[in-house]
């Protein structure tokens, strides 16, 4: 299988390894530690070193109860990172965004994915995302960020996700998006339960179905911290599992902080995969 990732062909028969820049100053994991061009850079540098497909750059906050910020914010945030990784590294770069002018600014800029959280429901993200050119990862979530996790409910969680997922691509397709631009992205943590999660992970071989890569996300997050009672600082070896467990079950991309010890794990999983 392999997508086009705005001239950059990859073969996604074997799992790859997205890893997460946030450039902001309250993401859950590493809000802070990268809101500065430079060590951005640095951080963007370490994680290729340490075999990253894609590097993830995010400039507003999905935790759960993060605050909204303004489109200028944003692309202030975004844009130069952008910039400054295309001039300098030979990466994948993909925009961790719902706001519509990014998105085209982005892809100005020279990135290579649009990764919307909000599956492109905001006014204009459709025309922007169909304009750009670029492939589009499209995920669920449940609510939004201020709320997803006050009570999330559902009758039947794959289910619904999935038919979510495949009314977005339905969506993206009548807008003229064609749909081998398309991934799709259940979205661990974005109003779901500890055993939503785990429902969605230990099925998620239904979401193939749609005939579609899949992406994954659970590095570090809460399912991770409440299976082990431990901070964020300390879910690596939960989220290697967790990400072993994905690709087995059919991930194409895992979304991660760790991207080291996660490609090592990968390694190993991707020969068991092809051995047996």
């Amino acid at each position: 299988m392999k997508l086009d990732f705005g001239g950059l062909a990859m073969d996604l028969s074997q799992p790859r390894v997205m890893g997460i820049l946030n450039v902001t100053p309250d993401s859950f994991s590493d809000g802070g530690q990268f809101d500065q061009l430079d060590t951005a850079l640095a951080q963007v540098e370490r994680m290729i070193s340490e075999g990253a497909d894609f590097i993830d750059v995010g400039g507003e906050s999905t935790r759960p109860g993060a605050a909204v910020v303004s489109e200028q914010q944003e692309l202030d945030r975004v844009v130069p990172v952008i910039e400054g990784i295309r001039q300098r590294f030979p990466v994948a770069i993909s925009v961790d965004t719902s706001t519509p002018s990014v998105m085209t600014a982005a892809a100005v800029a020279g990135a290579n994915l649009i990764n919307d959280v909000r599956a492109l429901h905001r006014e204009g993200a459709l025309a922007a995302a169909r304009e750009s050119g670029l492939p589009i990862c499209l995920m669920h979530m449940q609510g939004d960020p201020e709320s997803m996790q006050n009570q999330p409910e559902y009758d039947s969680v794959v289910d619904e996700v999935a038919s979510f997922l495949a009314r977005r691509v339905a969506d993206c397709q009548l807008s003229g998006i064609a749909k081998n631009r398309l991934i799709v992205d259940p979205g661990f943590g974005f109003g779901k339960t500890l055993e939503h999660n785990l429902q969605l992970l230990k099925e998620l071989k239904q979401f193939r179905k749609l005939d579609l890569p899949v992406l994954v996300g659970v590095s570090r997050k809460s399912m991770i911290g409440q299976l082990l009672d431990k901070p964020v600082d300390q879910r690596l070896h939960g989220s290697l599992a967790a990400a072993v467990a994905a690709v087995l079950n059919g991930a194409s991309i895992l979304r991660v902080h760790d991207v080291g010890p996660t490609v090592d794990a990968l390694k190993v999983t991707s020969a068991l995969k092809t051995t047996f």
